[in-house]
């Protein structure tokens, strides 16, 4: 998060002489930013020093698959499901690997039969069929009908020197999606992409490597998904069709050839059964998904001073966040002068309704008379270098040691040791610099042959652990959670991670720039990540890094990227020293228009609630790029800059400087109708829809129900007394309503109700009914007000012999416990329902 200056490599020559205060005064805003980090330069996969092709010499069948005998090295083809296999090809005798970005491994056997002929070995369960080639040695993935939905090229797989790689064939058609967080477009086809974990301040669309490394990617071939997780924590490469339309692939510089090969055939299968494997997200504290505001630079006071304009100035907000200005000399786990009463702090928060979150850097200051250096060095928690001594980095603090968060009690000790931000008000913990980042280290981090020990007493290398630091940390953070406020949502937020890092925490994009290309980016690479199970996900609003003059948001930049971020996951609102970027920084038209979209923003708290709930049952992502939920129409396979947010609303933002119109594309299969104007469009072309400065396009899926409520200031102001069925309706429309404290973690004790609600065009009249499917928790809402869009005024409205009366308006409507009232001008029809109404609801 933070800008990386050229001053920095001159302050290594004397590190030892500088220290975190010497560090703050030698930077100002003036001083010139430094180039983009990168890593070394890659090392190629030499194609022609590849493993000469392995063959079959035998093979034992297993409870689970098989094991292959290829001479030197041996497979295992595991099922772990009908649909999944896991494939490791290993020297004999190695154990198979599984990283920590694996949350299930008690997979139970599913049915399968195997075959053998002179050629092949057939692995088939109800819906896969594993195909081996017995030489050369070659696996191909067929449906259920027989189709090949992938199979190895003729390169095969297999190691040089060192190297595993996996080729694949593919053709001029197919397309590919996922890899985490990466720059460019949506569609990776024709992509050289890299995995290193990367503290790539103010990157651009072009930068390879960026802060986080999932290696899994979705391909999508005649209209058909498979999903493919290359599970290998060293740097890895991709070359996804960049050099031939026949083939593409993947290496890593090391480790072992593992991968899971997950037959879909719809995304959305191949997404929930990914995080399956790699953990679903857990349910976040609703006032996380509220509206966010930090700044690198505030003060205590400044913290105040900011919250209290957003209520003074009605915009919503539920969270202000502390920079590393907060710390002592930026020692972690600290207070320092420009927080001088963390008390008063936690009380002025309480007292405006904010929650506040902390940063915080793994880097731990070296200083013999600090209580975290002490412990960690008494215990022997550090790095090491490859001589035995603790590794001493430079970073914020100045010279510092790293926590070796591959061991279990190094993670145990940093999880208790945020007792000291908890019991001072803190609600959330935000992880930065955790590539890990060292200023002037090779590739900008620590040296690849540093070392950690494990649990077992084996030592790793950095080349190897880099890629989960922070997924290690992030679990530590979690999990101090637990520790120290107990049956309470954690919410952590973090800069880098590997796969199966949304167990823990929230990713935001790192240290974007305030300029029009960024924006438009934040599309592609949210909707990539949500693809690749990292549901919670959003950038800096208004962009956080300014290298030049030119990269400040203007008022209309930052108008339309407030409209954006009101519609991401994670809405955060953050940049960097001197030029303010609070909603009302841009004038009174910027700050109105801030409020409308922030406030709609909290009207769909209850909708984004359920799609987050929906993310924790099947890793379906929050936001989704059209591909997703229109898979058989390819005119949504290129498509970055429209999306989906949840499963009703289409988002088409303004990504372009002077804009006031755009073409939005609608997708076919369905009916849209715009939420400005209520005109409605048939699916499958392409309209123009002008935008001024205060309008983003949003269109609705025909047959939608979407749950809202009154706007608050803040989640919690109000209970929820009455939901409003936000209804779209030609035919059927139907919603299944989750609710729960929002808060604790109850609902993992079955604290919460789920509600089945139907609305159906039948005939002349309209049904409405509700269906309580569980009941276990103590719910606020008595009333329902079922809003439907294009409607006619009813002759009567009634729930068996209860007749609903008729309101003069809709404040009248409000103020009964049932009835209706028709807007005429609008052609919106409002009926109040009871919420304990066991009766369909009749409207003729």
């Amino acid at each position: 998060m933070k800008p990386k200056k050229k001053w920095v490599p001159l302050i290594l020559a004397g590190a030892v002489l500088l220290s975190g205060n010497a560090l703050s005064q030698l930077y100002s805003p003036q001083t010139a930013y430094a180039e983009v980090q990168q890593p070394a330069p890659d090392t190629p996969l030499d194609k022609n020093k590849l493993q000469q092709p392995m063959a079959v010499q035998s093979f034992r069948q297993l409870d689970n698959g098989v094991k292959l005998d290829l001479g030197v090295e041996e497979a295992y083809i595991r099922l772990l499901t009908s649909d999944m296999a896991k494939v490791s090809i290993l020297n004999k005798g190695e154990e198979e690997f599984v990283s920590p970005g694996i949350a299930k491994t008690d997979w139970g056997a599913p049915k399968f039969k195997v075959k053998e002929d002179d050629k092949r070995i057939v692995i088939t369960t109800d819906s896969l069929t594993v195909d081996i080639n017995k030489s050369p040695f070659g696996i191909k993935y067929l449906d259920k009908s027989g189709n090949v939905i992938n199979e190895d090229d003729i390169k095969g797989s297999g190691y040089e020197d060192g190297k595993p790689y996996v080729f694949k064939k593919t053709d001029k058609t197919e397309n590919f999606y996922g890899f985490g967080e990466q720059t460019g477009g949506l569609n990776k086809r024709g992509y050289d992409i890299g995995m290193w974990n990367t503290d790539a301040y103010s990157y651009t669309k072009d930068t390879k490597y960026v802060y986080a490394t999932i290696p899994f990617f979705i391909g999508l071939k005649d209209q058909k998904a498979y999903g493919l997780f290359f599970d290998n924590t060293y740097r890895s490469h991709f070359n996804m069709a960049k050099e031939s339309d026949d083939y593409y692939y993947y290496y890593a510089d090391g480790g072992k050839l593992t991968y899971y090969f997950i037959n879909g055939p719809e995304i959305k299968d191949v997404v929930d059964r990914y995080t399956d494997l790699t953990g679903k997200i857990n349910l976040p504290p609703e006032w996380s998904l509220g509206f966010q505001q930090s700044k690198w630079g505030y003060w205590q006071d400044d913290l105040v001073r900011v919250a209290k304009t957003f209520r003074d100035k009605q915009i919503p907000a539920d969270a202000m966040y502390a920079d590393i200005d907060y710390m002592n000399d930026y020692r972690v786990f600290t207070w320092g002068p420009k927080y001088p009463d963390p008390d008063k702090l936690k009380a002025d928060m309480d007292n405006l309704n904010f929650r506040y979150v902390t940063i915080n850097d793994p880097g731990v200051k070296v200083d013999e008379s600090f209580d975290t250096y002490q412990e960690g060095t008494k215990n022997n928690f550090w790095v090491k270098n490859a001589d035995g001594s603790p590794y001493v980095g430079y970073v914020w603090p100045g010279n510092s040691v790293f926590p070796n968060f591959l061991k279990t009690d190094v993670r145990d000790w940093w999880a208790k040791k945020h007792k000291a931000l908890f019991d001072k008000g803190v609600s959330g913990i935000w992880n930065d610099m955790n590539e890990p980042a060292v200023f002037g280290g090779p590739g900008w981090s620590m040296p690849l042959d540093t070392v950690y020990e494990a649990d077992d007493g084996s030592k790793k290398q950095n080349k190897e652990i880099h890629n989960i630091f922070a997924h290690l940390e992030n679990e530590a953070t979690y999990e101090g959670f637990k520790v120290n406020k107990p049956n309470i949502r954690p919410f952590v937020l973090t800069r880098a991670a590997y796969a199966g890092t949304q167990r823990y925490a929230a990713i935001w994009t790192g240290d974007n720039t305030s300029n029009w290309d960024h924006l438009r980016m934040t599309i592609p690479m949210n909707s990539n990540l949500g693809l690749s199970g990292a549901a919670f996900v959003g950038n800096d609003i208004g962009g956080f890094a300014k290298p030049t003059s030119q990269d400040v948001p203007t008022p209309e930049l930052f108008a339309r990227w407030i409209e954006v971020g009101a519609f991401v996951p994670f809405s955060r609102d953050h940049y960097s020293w001197d030029k303010e970027q609070e909603p009302w920084a841009f004038g009174k038209e910027v700050e109105d228009i801030s409020r409308k979209y922030i406030s709609l923003r909290y009207e769909l708290l209850p909708y984004l609630y359920n799609q987050f709930k929906r993310a924790q049952e099947s890793g379906q992502p929050v936001q989704q790029p059209l591909v997703y939920h229109f898979q058989y129409d390819s005119n949504t396979y290129n498509n970055d800059n429209q999306y989906m947010f949840g499963d009703s609303l289409m988002i088409a933002p303004v990504v372009n400087q002077g804009a006031t119109s755009r073409s939005v594309y609608l997708p076919a299969g369905v009916k849209w109708v715009d939420y400005w104007t209520g005109e409605e469009f048939e699916g499958g072309q392409t309209i123009t829809k002008q935008a001024d400065l205060g309008t983003l396009p949003i269109y609705v899926k025909q047959d939608s129900i979407i749950p809202r409520r009154e706007v608050q200031q803040y989640t919690g102001e109000k209970k929820l007394t009455n939901l409003i069925l936000d209804t779209y309706l030609a035919g059927q429309a139907s919603y299944s309503f989750y609710e729960d404290d929002a808060n604790t973690e109850d609902y993992t004790r079955g604290e919460f109700n789920v509600t089945d609600f139907r609305v159906e065009q039948k005939g002349n009249h309209i049904e409405f009914e509700q269906d309580k499917k569980t009941e276990s928790y103590e719910s606020d809402i008595q009333s329902y007000t079922l809003k439907l869009h294009d409607a006619k005024e009813p002759n009567k409205v009634q729930a068996a012999e209860n007749k609903y009366g008729k309101a003069s308006s809709l404040d009248e409507l409000n103020q009964q416990a049932s009835g209706y009232y028709f807007d005429a001008s609008a052609k919106v029809l409002y009926v109040k329902i009871p919420a304990n109404e066991s009766h369909k609801v009749k409207i003729d």
